[in-house]
């Protein structure tokens, strides 16, 4: 009798398989329908994740998320003496035989939305470690100004969570304008969420009395937290506020740790600590002055804030919003930007002593996407397929 990969005992084929870098679990989960049946199973996916972790930890390699030339990839990074960046995966969504331009991406706990660059009537949504894609039809509008143009909206990924039962979270997109900066007296509000289970938009009554200033929210426990101002004042980040995705409504303002004496003094960006606590990165004009900060404590409610460093840094450090995260065990933060007159994409790891170490990751192709990142853990989460048949659309 010939073995064949699929005859293959099931633990042989376990052993094999936890040893599979990340790159290659597209390939392997189409080697047979018994090694693709595998991952749908809770034990094996929580033994594998377990499995790749550790290798990645006797690596010295963090995994994060990053968008550029308005690609998303999964990647890793050494943070020793002579830091490095590994490319594990690529988001490849062929529509219409090209490859689409991703133009922001937002992660929630192992998942991943992706809004499209050059389009208004999709978006998808991904899970890097599974390899698993859905596609997400938007609701049809007129333009919000009344005018013709297209909107710009802005996008949390989130859940509701079941308090019975703990491993069963329903995902949801909140999806909304609130443009306030073109029109001041009489901006364009629409607040609408998107449940996987349904595949239906639902219009939320939302009458802001804050602007949104912070184009990515920052997911934590399933809820989004943003950076906001009042509706009438300076255009400088003072609180945060959260959308809890479970009551499907915003929270009240929350404080941020320093105080502001001025809109021009400061600039503030925002990050996810695995999935954990929110950092919050702070640049003083003038003095190079860079503090960040770690919640020591944070619900839809309530806050406390512990400062992570204090440091000064070059001039070379823009005043642009940062894109960042935080590795916590090497006291350090990964700081991305763009650099000299050909805007080369730059990693900046800096620490209590400075800027500790330096990496060029090249010239962009694409000069005006900035470098987007945020810290990523594998997720067991499957994304629920539609239902089988012709979807209802929706419109205004």
């Amino acid at each position: 009798m010939t073995i064949t990969m699929s005859n293959l005992p099931t633990d042989l084929v376990e052993e094999i398989i936890s040893k599979v870098p990340l790159k290659s679990m597209r390939g392997v989960r189409l080697t047979c329908k018994k090694w693709n049946d595998l991952f749908k199973s809770r034990s094996f996916t929580k033994m594998h994740i377990g499995k790749q972790e550790q290798a990645a930890r006797e690596l010295g390699q963090t995994r994060m998320i990053m968008m550029m030339d308005y690609n998303v990839y999964l990647m890793g990074i050494v943070l020793n003496e002579n830091p490095s960046t590994e490319s594990l995966d690529k988001l490849t969504c062929l529509q219409d035989s090209e490859q689409v331009k991703i133009y922001q991406v937002f992660h929630c706990e192992g998942l991943l939305l992706c809004i499209l660059k050059d389009d208004d009537t999709k978006v998808v949504v991904w899970n890097p470690y599974l390899g698993q894609t859905r596609w997400i039809q938007t609701r049809k509008y007129y333009h919000a100004s009344g005018g013709k143009g297209r909107d710009f909206y802005k996008y949390a990924l989130g859940y509701k969570n079941n308090r019975k039962r703990k491993s069963c979270r329903s995902p949801k997109i909140l999806r909304f304008i609130d443009d306030f900066n073109r029109y001041p007296k009489n901006p364009a509000l629409r607040y609408e969420i998107y449940d996987f289970d349904s595949d239906l938009w639902t219009t939320l009554d939302v009458f802001p009395h804050w602007r949104i200033l912070s184009h990515h929210g920052i997911s934590l426990k399933g809820n989004t937290y943003w950076g906001v101002v009042e509706r009438n004042a300076k255009a400088h980040i003072k609180h945060i506020i959260c959308f809890d995705f479970t009551s499907e409504r915003f929270g009240p303002f929350l404080p941020l740790p320093l105080p502001f004496r001025d809109w021009k003094a400061q600039c503030v960006s925002l990050s996810s600590v695995r999935d954990e606590k929110i950092a919050a990165f702070f640049q003083e004009r003038g003095t190079y002055k860079i503090e960040i900060w770690i919640t020591t404590k944070i619900e839809t409610e309530n806050v406390s804030w512990s400062n992570f460093f204090t440091t000064n840094m070059p001039s070379c450090i823009g005043y642009r919003l940062k894109s960042f995260f935080i590795e916590e065990e090497k006291q350090v933060a990964v700081v991305f930007d763009k650099e000299g007159k050909n805007l080369c994409d730059t990693i900046h790891i800096i620490g209590e002593a400075g800027c500790l170490r330096k990496v060029e990751l090249g010239e962009p192709t694409e000069k005006k996407c900035l470098p987007l990142v945020c810290s990523y853990v594998p997720s067991i989460v499957q994304i629920k397929l539609h239902k089988e048949g012709k979807r209802k659309e929706q419109s205004d």
